[in-house]
């Protein structure tokens, strides 16, 4: 059997400087791989970094804002000048805006927008740009897109949100065929996280009780669990851990993919 042993590879993780992100760089860290956090949170971001090597692990923080093409492009370089190449990228930075489409935002919705959905597709070009054949790192690998349930069911007071995560799942499969197709090697899939309990999850809680969607942040959450066949909320390692299998060589011939990760949530 393939193990999910990453000893030698070089991670990095865009939001990776808490929650989930924290979690994932975490996780592949333990797996054996240098860790590149990236976020545009450089406190915190280098507070995980320090946790990370208090660990034993290998690990750099770099600034990204995902928005921005030249910060992906420093990202990258510096990760591989750095921790001597890459290999995975994880795209995990996002936020979430919470409206009834009634009240909606537009502003607070396109820089949602741009985060989610044009941050990822930057990180997918610049991976591709790094890993393909005569690239700076050049020896193919994995890129891993962070989606959410929220892109398979009707949850509301979360409509552009979803729409944003439904557009990462497009970016994946469009993403890993031009893979294919064009020889770069490096494999490209998504997960589909269920509600975790992390600030965000616990914003989402809050903001759709004060909707009125909910009587409290504890119903709402109990109503999220209520649809969930396993009965219970995600957690940051369920995430992690559906990462790093999707960045090793156990998932060596799976690209395009996407893999719920919410407890049955979404089926």
């Amino acid at each position: 059997m393939t193990s999910y042993d990453l000893t030698g590879r070089t991670a990095l993780v865009s939001g990776g400087a808490q929650g989930l992100g924290a979690g994932m760089a975490e996780a592949i860290a333990a797996a054996g791989a240098a860790v590149a956090v990236a976020d545009i949170d450089a406190d915190t971001g280098r507070q995980t970094v320090d946790a990370l090597r208090s660990k034993g692990a290998k690990a750099e923080f770099v600034l990204l804002d995902v928005r921005d093409d030249a910060a992906w492009e420093a990202a990258v370089s510096s990760t591989i000048d750095a921790l001597g190449g890459l290999d995975i990228v994880v795209n995990n930075a996002g936020i979430e805006v919470t409206d009834l489409l009634i009240d909606l935002d537009p502003s607070a919705a396109s820089n949602m927008l741009e985060i989610n959905v044009l941050g990822t597709a930057l990180g997918i070009k610049h991976a591709f740009r790094a890993m393909r054949p005569g690239g700076a790192a050049g020896s193919g690998g994995a890129v891993i897109n962070i989606a959410s349930v929220a892109a398979t069911i009707a949850f509301p007071g979360i409509a552009l949100y979803s729409a944003s995560k439904s557009g990462i799942d497009r970016l994946t499969r469009v993403a890993a065929a031009e893979s294919g197709k064009l020889g770069y090697g490096v494999r490209v899939n998504c997960i589909y996280p269920g509600l975790t309990p992390t600030a965000m999850g616990n914003k989402l809680a809050v903001e759709t009780a004060a909707l009125g969607l909910f009587e409290s942040p504890e119903a709402a959450a109990g109503a999220v669990a209520g649809l969930t066949p396993l009965g219970r909320l995600g957690q940051v390692d369920d995430m992690a851990d559906a990462v790093v299998f999707l960045a090793s060589d156990a998932s060596k011939f799976i690209t395009g993919a996407g893999l719920p990760v919410d407890g049955g949530m979404g089926m």
